[in-house]
């Protein structure tokens, strides 16, 4: 079979006839292996009659051997003669002696079984465990009614009262199975339905529950009576193996042992039956009999777990299936692949961007076929297995071949965690020395790797689509932007960074003359006599760059030296006529920066302001001024720093993208960091670090204010919240006042200083604790369940800094915080991780399907703004760069058009929108969608990753979970105190408030909301328990109060008159996103979600496209709530997915049908992700048992649209070049595979009559030979 022509996969339950039909033979003996002749023994758990023979092409007994007996079955031990690998695949049977109950469909939530007799799933267990009887005929008898559960004795009581033929009662699973064969489904659903006309509350969910279990059986064609095993499955032997250790014991699955008690105590249960014993006897057997297939299905889940040796629970069929371990994420959705190693990092400045370094003997390993290809092709080696010695030799000759043959094949260099899509990128690989992995240092931001013992993992595509794609779409050199703002993720950091600041640094004369006396004093006059030319050389008028350069090499100027250039003999085309006519004011170093660009690139003597569209007029002065005089007059320019660097990139990539090689400049910039910051030779001593000059004094001071606080504190004026926090402001405060005074004093060139200063290494907090104080210390505090206030901070400061040193107890302090800051940071790590799963599994499938959906609903947007602090947390810029308009937009000034609808939205139309004082725009995003299966490409718009407009087919669901999870684990941990003020409660921020969002969780302290809109007409006093009710009017005149409690503090804006928004928080706190829902509908729940996410990423400083986090919220909104069924078979109040129902519906309104309404429905992501419609998905990502019964009892089909799905039965994934879209980037990756594949069958054909020539040359030879010897 091929798995291409695999579109669907159903499950289903098994009917006996179809567990018969899979087996090959009956089970009979609980035995395994014969000890003495190490054989399967026969009609055991791994008899070869049954299972096939263990080894290819031999019967059991060796009367047959080789292949040519093919198919035969051997007479004598009746084994087939086939290849052994069908002891994968061959199952066999136990027939049981009695029926037994299936536990997922007993124990599972719900019930199914139950819900199907409408019995108490605790009364079924009984029954099944042989505890009670249940009536399955009650005749005459009055008392008993159908499908009652009675206790042993009442059983015995009315059987000597009526005799024992008067009614009809069973036990155990016999009893359930006769039950279900007596359901009729057809009647069982009409009942219901007629039922559930005017049930209310408990009773109409436990109805729609029922409704749902019957419709499931009624539409899937499946009986409920298949959920009672007669015949139990035996997996093939080779998936339960045993296998032989040194010592002559055995070492065997689990599963095996669980079989053998199933088999003992049924084959014990047959003979017992056989002999007649008492009924007490047999019960007990065959209560025994069903526990061990319940241990076999599902150990642990009914009773205590049975246990092997070591008393560690066995692991059955469900456990195998279940968790990180199990078969679902275990082996479907990762596997080992061969043609790959590891290997720790190392720097490789030396390299192009596209290039890794690949070490000597790791390459030749990972290309051995290919090196052996090439030595025959070239004639080194006769043959495959010459080569193969050649290469075991070491054979000099080989290392020329292998350079050839790693040089034009790209690898794959992973480093874990992979948290985004930039963590496997493609290089071409070069051989370097050594045994460490090159890697080139301005992709180490977006591998999050640093050279201080990283591994990487490298792996080499195979295929020629394997390659091209990798060359075209992973090339370190094409991925320049982060997927998830947009922005260049290949900025320089540390030494590359220094090295540009120090380039571009300006001094002036006297800082020059400075530097000569305080080397004069040193008794070094050849220096002194250098630098105090450096100083003559301000204001020197150079003829053109080449002048400027000798100057430099022959020591006449310094880098940072002021000087003038005439502007055309830069030629720069972005300086106008007049600049070119003037001469320029910069410096050395600036003008070695800017040649890295081309002449059509602006001069970036700084980057304020427009730099990248004009140079400012100030630094062109006409010929005939006096320079030196006005250097001397003007500022010193501020170098470029990290941030400035990074949006000299941005240019860079935005107007030489299409061009193809913009790495080239980025390389140059790195070379160019590396070179002049080791020119600047930066050392950190002792002597650069002086303690600030008022430590002493602010220290006095702050001691004082807390004892104040203290004495407050204690006479009860301030409660532990508030003295807490004012604490904290108090040597915040302090630490700030010393750090700032730090920085004042700090000399220009101190070498820490400049590292701060250019963003290469720390910051100010890292400096005012070298010379500082280190401040107040954060400390553990006890689990939530702990009553009362747990201070987070040790209330005693470290008053000293790293530079003085600190004393015993200021180490044990510190210590304390830093211990708790890393057990952090592991803690951070995991939760950030399982919510970057979390988001992954919910937003898998949203793939970009169509060019346009048509839709005609637009999304109005405006800047996203935080109310209470009145800051703005994403710009209306940001929110529309990359769009498509939804509705015209009008300059207000001028009447004129800026955008028209379904135009795209670039920086310079936003630009305009934003200069016209425009607020709001209509435009399409994920929530106007209307496309069935994921978005389409105009209400996406901009990939952020490549800058372009997204292609057909991208699997936009994965880069959006990708882009929200990856910056996690820089969100913070805690809950902040807000110690007493408004609100008085805890805001959870950071990571836990992201994963309360999206798992649409209550909060904790929940805000009273309007339920309507409205104009607040009354603010009534508190009653005796402290509740104020805040009545809303609406326009319908009706009053609705809101109940205000004690805790809940009103925010101070709403006053009696002011007019309230539907969902609008009248008190402090956290909304509640499906009160939310219900109350204001799907836009304001929409805003709120993004709106919160966004707050909490910008708070960080993280910058995280909107677009992303749209795609979650769609997915977390894509099930409904039925509210009227109309034509259709849907029942009120049932969940769907907006998919399905939109199908449905407009399968009826083709027949002039009445469709379905309803209502959206808000889910959290792990729900959302478990009710997915692809049960293949849902089931690989929790609650597997769960899932799987569900999905059995519905006979659900998986139509393989999300990319798990496809990954896990092996296809190819229906996104990227796997899809069946219109693709310009698959296009050229077909196109590319072709050539490679055209290149190699060249190479084929020439190898080939090579051949035919050689074996011409024998056959001539061995002619010469015969012809001699007659």
């Amino acid at each position: 079979m091929n798995i291409n022509d695999v579109s669907k996969v159903k499950i289903g339950l098994a009917s006996p006839e179809r567990i018969l039909e899979w087996s090959h033979g009956e089970v009979k003996k609980p035995e395994t292996i014969n000890y003495r002749s190490q054989k399967p023994e026969k009609d055991g758990l791994f008899c070869e009659r049954i299972f096939g023979p263990a080894k290819d092409w031999e019967c059991s007994c060796g009367k047959y051997k080789k292949v040519r007996y093919k198919g035969v079955v051997c007479d004598k031990c009746g084994v087939e003669i086939t290849r052994s690998s069908v002891r994968r695949e061959r199952m066999g049977h136990i027939n049981l002696a009695v029926p037994i109950a299936h536990i997922w469909y007993v124990k599972g939530t719900p019930s199914r079984i139950a819900l199907l007799l409408d019995i108490l799933p605790k009364q079924l267990e009984e029954v099944i465990y042989f505890v009670k009887w249940i009536v399955t005929d009650p005749k005459d008898i009055q008392e008993l009614t159908y499908k009652q559960v009675i206790t042993t004795a009442d059983y015995r009581r009315y059987r000597e009262l009526y005799g024992a033929s008067s009614f009809e009662a069973k036990i155990g699973a016999e009893a359930i199975k006769l039950l279900l064969e007596q359901v009729d489904l057809d009647r069982e659903y009409n009942f219901l339905v007629g039922q559930l006309k005017d049930a209310t509350g408990e009773k109409r969910k436990r109805l729609i529950r029922r409704l749902e279990t019957v419709s499931a059986f009624r539409n899937s064609n499946q009986r409920p009576e298949w959920m009672i095993l007669t015949a139990l499955p035996v997996i093939p032997p080779d998936l339960r193996p045993m296998l032989q250790l040194d010592g002559g014991r055995f070492a065997t699955s689990d599963l095996n042992d669980l079989y053998r008690r199933v088999i003992t105590r049924n084959n014990r249960l047959q003979k017992l039956l056989d002999l007649g014993t008492p009924a007490i006897i047999v019960q007990n057997e065959k209560r025994m009999v069903q526990e061990a297939v319940d241990a076999l299905i599902d150990n642990g889940r009914r009773s205590k777990p049975v246990t092997g040796a070591g008393n560690r629970a066995l692991k059955s069929l469900s456990h195998a299936l279940k968790g990180k371990q199990g078969r679902f994420r275990q082996n479907l959705l990762g596997k080992r692949v061969d043609f790959s190693g590891r290997s720790v990092i190392a720097v490789g400045p030396d390299l192009e961007m596209y290039q890794c370094g690949l070490p000597r003997e790791m390459a030749l390993q990972l290309f051995k076929p290919f090196v052996i290809n090439e030595l025959v092709y070239q004639e080194k080696a006769s043959n495959a297995k010459g080569a193969e010695k050649m290469i075991d030799r070491a054979d000099p000759r080989i290392w020329d071949v292998v350079e050839e043959v790693v040089g034009k094949h790209p690898v794959l260099l992973n480093r874990a965690p992979t948290l985004h899509r930039l963590g496997i990128q493609a290089f071409m690989p070069k051989i370097v020395e050594g045994r460490a992995i090159r890697l080139h240092p301005l992709v180490c931001t977006a591998f999050n790797a640093d050279f201080d013992g990283d591994q990487m993992a490298v792996h080499v595509p195979l295929s020629e689509e394997a390659c091209a794609e990798a060359m075209i779409l992973m090339l370190a050199s094409n991925n320049i932007l982060g997927p998830k703002d947009g922005q260049p993720i290949v900025t320089p950091s540390q030494d590359m960074v220094l090295g540009n600041f120090y380039l571009t640094m300006e001094e002036t004369k006297e800082e020059f003359y400075k530097e000569a006396d305080r080397l004069r004093k040193l008794g070094d006059e050849d220096s002194a006599l250098l630098w105090e030319g450096y100083g003559d050389s301000e204001g020197r008028i150079y003829k053109d760059v080449e002048e400027v350069l000798l100057a430099y090499d022959t020591k006449q100027t310094h880098l940072h030296t002021r000087i003038a250039l005439k502007g055309s003999s830069l030629n720069k085309t972005i300086f106008t006529d007049e600049q070119n006519d003037k001469y320029l004011i910069t410096t050395v170093g600036k003008i070695i920066f800017n040649q890295m660009f081309p002449e059509d690139f602006p001069y970036v003597n700084e980057v304020k302001g427009n730099w990248n569209t004009h140079v400012s007029d100030s630094y062109f002065v006409p010929f005939g001024t006096n320079i030196p005089e006005y250097i001397a007059s003007l500022p010193k320019q501020e170098p470029l720093k990290k941030k400035d660097l990074g949006k000299v990139i941005a240019e860079v990539y935005e107007r030489y993208s299409h061009e193809g090689d913009t790495y080239t400049y980025f390389d140059k910039i790195k070379d160019n960091g590396f070179k002049y910051s080791t020119i600047a030779g930066m050392t950190i001593s002792l002597s650069d670090i002086k303690v600030a000059s008022n430590k002493e004094e602010k220290v006095n001071e702050g001691k004082e204010k807390a004892e104040k606080l203290m004495r407050l504190h204690k006479r009860g004026l301030l409660t532990e919240q508030e003295w807490e926090k004012q604490l904290i402001d108090l040597w915040g405060g302090i630490k700030d006042d010393i750090g700032d005074r730090l920085m004042s004093e700090l000399p220009t060139k101190n070498p820490i200083n400049m590292m701060a200063v250019s963003g290469a290494r720390g910051n100010k907090s890292h400096f005012t604790q070298l010379a500082g104080i280190r401040g107040l210390m954060g400390k553990p505090t006890q689990a939530k369940s702990a009553k009362g206030f747990q201070s987070s901070i040790i209330e005693v400061p470290i008053y000293s800094n790293f530079r003085e040193g600190l004393n015993i107890s200021e180490f044990f302090i510190s210590s304390h915080g830093i211990r708790k800051g890393l057990t952090d940071t592991a803690l951070k790590t995991a939760s950030s991780g399982y919510l970057t799963r979390r988001l992954v599994d919910v937003a898998q499938d949203v793939v970009i399907a169509e060019d346009d959906c048509g839709s005609d609903n637009g999304y109005r947007i405006s800047e996203i703004k935080d109310q209470k602090t009145d800051t703005i947390i994403e710009n209306l810029y940001d929110r529309l760069v990359g769009r498509f308009a939804k509705e015209d937009v009008i300059n207000p000034n001028t009447g004129e058009l800026i955008v028209a609808e379904d135009e795209f939205i670039n920086e310079k139309i936003a630009d305009e929108i934003i200069s016209a004082g425009i607020k709001e725009v209509v435009i399409r995003n994920a929530f106007s969608c209307q496309s069935e299966y994921g978005v389409c490409r105009k209400c996406y718009g901009r990939n952020m990753a490549t800058g372009k407009l997204v292609e057909n087919g991208e699997a936009v669901g994965i880069m959006a979970a990708q882009s929200i999870g990856e910056p996690g684990t820089q969100l913070t941990m805690r809950n902040f105190h807000t110690g007493g003020v408004a609100g008085g409660t805890d805001i959870t921020q950071g990571l836990p408030r992201v994963e309360e969002l999206f798992e649409a969780r209550s909060p904790k302290h929940p805000a009273v909301i309007a339920k309507v809109s409205g104009t607040i007409t009354d603010i009534t006093p508190a009653d005796e328990n402290g509740v104020v009710k805040v009545v809303v009017t609406n326009e319908q005149e009706e009053n609705i109060e809101h109940k205000v409690t004690a805790t809940q503090i009103i925010r101070s804006w709403w006053q009696i008159g002011s007019y309230i928004n539907a969902g609008e928080k009248i008190t402090e706190g956290t909304v509640n996103p499906k009160e939310l829902l219900a109350v204001a509908g799907l836009k304001a729940v929409q805003d709120y979600i993004l709106k919160e996410v966004m707050k909490v990423y910008r708070s960080q400083g993280i910058d995280i496209s909107d677009k992303h986090i749209e795609i979650v919220i769609c997915q977390m909104l894509r099930r409904v709530i039925v509210e009227d069924g109309g034509d259709t078979e849907l029942i009120k109040d049932a969940t769907i997915s907006k998919a399905r129902i939109t199908e449905i519906n407009d399968a009826i309104l083709e027949n002039d049908g009445n469709p379905a309404k309803f209502k959206p429905m808000l889910l959290g992501i792990s729900k959302s992700s478990v009710e997915t419609d692809s049960w293949l998905s849902a089931a690989s990502f929790q609650e597997t048992t769960k899932v799987l019964t569900n999905a059995a009892v519905r006979g659900k089909v998986d139509d393989l649209v999300g990319l798990k799905e496809n990954v896990i039965i092996g296809k190819k994934i229906p996104a990227g070049t796997g899809s069946n879209a219109e693709r310009e980037t698959t296009k050229l990756v077909n196109e590319m595979a072709e050539e490679m594949r055209q290149a190699k069958n060249d190479r084929l054909a020439i190898v080939a009559e090579k051949e035919v020539e050689k074996s011409a040359r024998e056959g001539r030879r061995l002619e010469r030979d015969l012809s001699d010897t007659e």
